[in-house]
């Protein structure tokens, strides 16, 4: 019984949380529903909007799983207003550390094996700790020396009643309001959620250390820990130590002494080439997450957020990126247009406006960090909702991706061109691309797609063909259903045959007045009165659902191609 009244706690605590900064621009346009007016009743009266450095300290207040939702929040510009992204960028996880003892349990449970039959050595200090776990060095019996992250022992039990209350809220602001109906929050909590709980399971993170150590063999300068896999586990991942001093703290001496812009570039473009030729997109490759080793690489670390993107959603990526980056407005917008959701309100040409004015600014900039990539992205994803355009997730994290690696590329080489960087990458895994379709394999799957075709037309045409002359063929109208011409006609149609019954009644009771059976009503007849009152009633009530019912219809939705 405690666990539900926990969980209905933990939703009222979320939803305070909530109406707190509905004035601010975040979560505003919620419309009261009763869980909302429920909760406001409860909230304090004096209680005053809180600030961007509040809402993140109140973020981190409710713990792991709001520090990890400030951090997807923090790819939003379309849900977080430009003052709180900011303050969202700078959160940071703030936890106390695990007692050494507890670690050691963990570890324990989880491999099942004393923790002093496989290390000689393991500090009892970690080397950082964070909302879901904690890093320590430790040394294998055959020296090598390690790094062994592991999971809070509540960290599992504690996101999943979090993810519930949020779906549970999700769902009903979608049903509810007119901003979940635009959003779909219930969608984006889900994608949080299935995110999340990846990032729990170290398991995935090693197999994300060992696949992208592999792909990122052709760029020697970088370098990804390797996992330790006996010595891994859900709560338990052991992988390379890797010495060096984070990106952050390079000092201009150091960058003389040592030129990192080669690093730079080379960071740049194996990105790009996880997210376009792989896949892949690496949610969270912020500074902390990267350190220049000892001999002089770049160490990748925290590899748990991977979203992973499907082939024809990452080729539409790959054009609008590369039109936004040659500085072909028209063409940005189009293809923001074909990966998109479009609302009933989609302003179109306001779009198309915006778009082309924002990329050209973006073109007639250059030069070293004068231009932002990932501005350039987010602030696409900015235009598109306040035209009507519910834009891919995705395409939002790629934004927050670019924006990262160009803060880390600023600390590395703060004159680097990242646009022609950029640019010339996409040129050539766009040429990659090309050659891969005109290869021999390439031009073999197409030359099957042709045969299929060539095989089936004959057989469909004779099929076509017989419909025709049997006089059987049909064309079907998917939605007709659904759509406002039928809903209108219904109404009217309804509205036709009550008012049809309200004038029979009314002559009849005209009628009746004459013929005199004994009972009265009011002096008249009580026949002919009866069906006057019922025909009075049916005009009332007709006349009312005119008023109260004829609203505007739910807005449809009409996704792009994809």
């Amino acid at each position: 019984m405690s666990e539900p009244t926990t969980g209905f706690a933990r939703t009222a605590q979320i939803l305070k949380f909530m109406l707190k900064y509905r004035t601010a621009g975040i979560f505003s346009g919620l419309d009261h529903d009763a869980m909302l007016q429920d909760a406001e009743a409860e909230l304090d009266s004096q209680t005053t909007p809180g600030k961007p450095e509040e809402f993140v300290n109140d973020l981190e207040a409710l713990g792991p799983t709001f520090i990890k939702l400030g951090q997807a929040l923090s790819t939003r510009p379309d849900m977080v207003p430009a003052d709180y992204m900011a303050a969202l960028e700078r959160m940071q996880d703030k936890v106390q550390e695990l007692p050494v003892e507890t670690v050691r349990a963990v570890i324990e449970e989880e491999l099942g094996v004393r923790i002093n039959k496989i290390f000689v050595e393991f500090d009892a200090v970690p080397l950082g700790a964070a909302s879901l776990g904690q890093v320590h060095r430790a040394v294998l019996r055959d020296g090598r020396e390690v790094a062994v992250k592991v999971q809070r022992p509540d960290a599992l039990a504690s996101v999943r009643t979090d993810l519930e209350a949020l779906r549970s809220i999700a769902s009903k602001l979608d049903r509810g309001t007119d901003m979940g109906r635009r959003m779909k929050f219930g969608d984006w909590v889900n994608e949080f959620a299935r995110t999340l709980l990846s990032e729990l399971d170290y398991r995935l993170e090693a197999e994300n250390l060992q696949r992208f150590g592999e792909r990122l063999e052709a760029y020697p300068r970088l370098v990804v820990p390797r996992p330790v896999w006996s010595l891994c586990g859900k709560r338990v991942l052991t992988m390379d130590l890797v010495r060096g001093r984070k990106v952050t703290d390079i000092t201009g001496l150091q960058r003389t002494e040592q030129p990192l812009g080669d690093l730079a570039g080379d960071l740049l473009k194996a990105y790009l080439d996880q997210a376009f030729v792989n896949g892949e997109i690496h949610a969270d490759p912020h500074p902390g997450n990267l350190l220049l080793s000892d001999d002089g690489r770049l160490a990748i670390f925290d590899l748990g957020m991977i979203a992973h993107v499907p082939p024809k959603r990452r080729d539409r990526l790959l054009k609008l990126l590369f039109a936004a980056v040659d500085g072909r407005g028209e063409d940005v917008a189009n293809e923001g247009i074909s990966i998109s959701t479009r609302l009933e309100d989609f302003d179109e040409e306001r779009y198309q406006r915006e778009v082309g004015q924002l990329v050209a600014s973006y073109a007639a900039r250059s030069g070293g960090r004068t231009v932002s990539e990932g501005r350039l992205v987010l602030d696409l994803t900015r235009i598109a909702t306040a035209c009507g355009l519910r834009t891919p997730p995705e395409l939002s994290l790629l934004g927050k991706t670019l924006l990262n690696l160009e803060s880390i590329c600023d600390a590395l080489d703060p004159d680097m061109d990242a646009k022609d960087i950029v640019r010339e990458h996409l040129e050539d895994v766009m040429r990659q691309r090309l050659r891969k379709s005109l290869s021999p394999a390439g031009l073999a799957g197409e030359l099957i797609e042709v045969e299929g075709l060539i095989r089936e037309a004959p057989r469909k045409l004779n099929n076509l063909l017989t419909l025709l002359a049997d006089n059987r063929l049909q064309v079907r109208v998917d939605g007709l259903d659904d759509s406002k011409l039928m809903e209108n006609m219904q109404k009217i149609a309804n509205r036709i045959t009550v008012g049809l019954i309200i004038a029979a009644l009314l002559v009849a009771s005209a009628l009746m007045m004459r013929v005199d059976n004994g009972s009265r009503l009011f002096g008249y007849p009580g026949v002919a009165i009866v069906m006057f009152i019922i025909a009075a009633l049916l005009g009332l009530f007709v006349v009312g659902s005119v008023l109260l019912t004829d609203r505007k219809a739910r807005p449809k939705e009409e996704r792009g191609l994809h």
